[in-house]
């Protein structure tokens, strides 16, 4: 078979997908495997949302709305921002790919952190585009080198809030300066996947850039503290014109009815949230004690994860799964002497605390 395949996608390294757990478990003859991996809320999704899902199972022979038009009003009450401003996703990755297909031609570049969401750069390079690293600074997105990187070729400048993987957070004070220092006609995204878990005084509301006359656009998500993972439900907030342009683009019934269900339950579900937050400041508190006790570097995070200097990451990720515990190693990121952990639940936490111990001493020969 002789596949007529452009040089772009042809080039690509597809985003590796982790086994499914049942599947480890029985490869490796371990009953209690536990995931730290992949960011996800360790306490599950809101009993709010997981009520709405179990209504909506009845309509799924229908098709779902395609305009999420319940989703949009309230997320509109509850932001203050105009229902023309809202763009539902399957999930926020979705938009990303939305916006890289309405508005980035061959040839065309787009700026991003290095490192930082993996998917920026795959989307960019399948539809012909030149993606700009920006290497980070202290961990955290270089707002000026990016600044500077800007050519007349420039279309889209993506700046992940937290950043992931370092957990940093670009400041309220900087991201303004940044933006209004920008030409009209770049659009900036800001990537705000978990915004909810940030603690610090220095990180603003950003919605009030969607009418500061510069093409923004924020991306936000329910499949971080919301834990809604598994049904993919995100939105995009953006200057109506803007928004337009990407529902010319997005195909029709893109969020599915269950995950339109789940969103519209989960998003009033304060004390959800807020026990989410909770469990993650007290796990953070847990594990930066116990790995200063232990002498080990670690980034200080706004999210639900953060990155631990090991040494050789990809050894201590191998040694810790044949424990049980999944974490994610940060080779492919040019992070290998880290590995990411995603914080979970006490006990979570203190197995993975109490198998990194055991790993290093058997690694380095103790």
């Amino acid at each position: 078979m002789r596949l007529r395949v452009s040089k772009n996608i042809k080039d690509l390294v597809p985003y590796p997908p982790g086994k499914p757990i049942e599947e480890l478990a029985r490869e490796l003859g371990i009953d209690d495997i536990i995931k730290m991996a992949s960011n996800e809320n360790p306490i599950g999704p809101s009993p709010a949302a997981l009520k709405a899902v179990e209504e909506a199972l009845s309509g799924l022979n229908r098709y779902p709305d395609g305009g999420s038009f319940y989703l949009r009003r309230r997320l509109s009450q509850r932001l203050g921002v105009a229902e023309d401003s809202i763009l539902t996703g399957n999930g926020s990755n979705e938009i990303i790919e939305l916006l890289i297909r309405t508005f980035l031609a061959p040839g065309d570049e787009v700026i991003m952190g290095e490192p930082s969401f993996a998917v920026y750069p795959l989307v960019t390079k399948a539809a012909g585009g030149v993606p700009v690293m920006v290497p980070l600074r202290d961990k955290t997105i270089d707002l000026p080198a990016m600044r500077e990187a800007v050519t007349d070729k420039t279309r889209i400048v993506f700046i992940a809030n937290p950043n992931n993987p370092t957990g940093t957070i670009t400041g309220s004070a900087r991201l303004r300066s940044f933006i209004e220092s920008m030409p009209d006609d770049i659009i900036i995204c800001l990537d705000e996947a978990y915004r909810e878990y940030v603690r610090s005084a220095d990180y603003g509301d950003s919605t009030p850039y969607i009418g500061c006359g510069k093409p923004v656009i924020i991306l936000r998500t329910f499949s971080k503290i919301y834990g809604l993972s598994g049904l993919r439900a995100g939105y995009g907030l953006g200057p109506a014109e803007l928004i337009d342009y990407l529902n010319r683009v997005r195909q029709p019934f893109n969020m599915n009815s269950l995950a339109q269900a789940a969103a519209l339950a989960a998003i009033d579900d304060d004390n959800h949230v807020q026990a989410s937050r909770s469990v993650n400041a007290e796990g953070l508190e847990y594990l930066y004690g116990e790995l200063d006790r232990m002498g080990l570097e670690y980034v200080p995070t706004e999210a639900n994860f953060f990155l631990i200097k090991v040494g050789q990451g990809m050894d201590v990720y191998n040694a810790l799964l044949k424990k049980g515990l999944i974490v994610r190693p940060m080779d492919s990121y040019g992070l290998g002497s880290y590995i990411r952990l995603t914080v979970g639940v006490s006990e979570e936490n203190s197995r993975f605390i109490s198998s990194l111990t055991e790993v290093l001493g058997e690694l380095l020969g103790d």
